[in-house]
């Protein structure tokens, strides 16, 4: 009798047990509906903001994270390992694309994928998202780099998930969705982006 009881026990809360993922959040209305959503799909959400060298408020990003829910903010500077370990080597390189394009941003995914794989670990989660369209390049470098680091880690990409594209099918949506939940955002239908 005691141990159906232990067993019911531990059964009752491993149910009750949100799986983890560190999100890559930037803030803006995307990964703001995206963080919104994974946690009304019972997902513990833990924001993981890189610091590339943009413009940015850090500080109103993390408060907006926590306003929507994430359970936690990594805002993490990766400025100087971005700079000496990715855009110099790029330069050296003569790395631009159709001999026009400087390739920041390509250069910038592979560095977050492996900072965001690295904060997944720390903090315990089975899982990481990200914001990027299924049809950009983005997701390729986000996906491959996060398989590679940590073979096995489960990623969710809304924008190529069923459901997610169902209730979403372009920024109206999205802005409408924001409106609906109260998440503060600059974009408006008028002026989306």
């Amino acid at each position: 009798m005691i141990f159906y009881h232990t067993i019911n026990f531990t059964i009752k809360n491993k149910k009750e047990m949100k799986e983890k993922v560190v999100l890559a959040y930037s803030g803006g209305l995307d990964t703001s509906v995206i963080l919104k959503w994974l946690i009304e799909k019972n997902y513990e959400v833990i924001a993981f903001v890189a610091d590339v060298g943009q413009k940015e408020d850090f500080d109103e990003c993390r408060r907006k994270a926590l306003l929507l829910g994430a359970s936690k903010v990594i805002v993490s500077d990766l400025r100087k390992e971005f700079i000496e370990d990715y855009v110099f080597k790029a330069i050296m390189a003569n790395a631009v694309y159709e001999d026009r394009y400087l390739l920041g941003t390509a250069l910038a995914r592979p560095l977050i994928a492996k900072k965001q794989t690295e904060a997944a670990t720390a903090e315990g989660a089975d899982a990481v998202a990200h914001g990027a369209t299924g049809k950009g390049n983005d997701q390729v470098r986000f996906e491959l780099c996060y398989y590679a680091l940590k073979p096995g880690i489960k990623v969710i990409s809304p924008w190529k998930d069923k459901e997610f594209l169902d209730a979403f099918k372009g920024r109206t949506d999205l802005l409408k969705y924001a409106a609906e939940k109260k998440i503060p955002v600059k974009a408006s239908i008028d002026k989306p982006y």
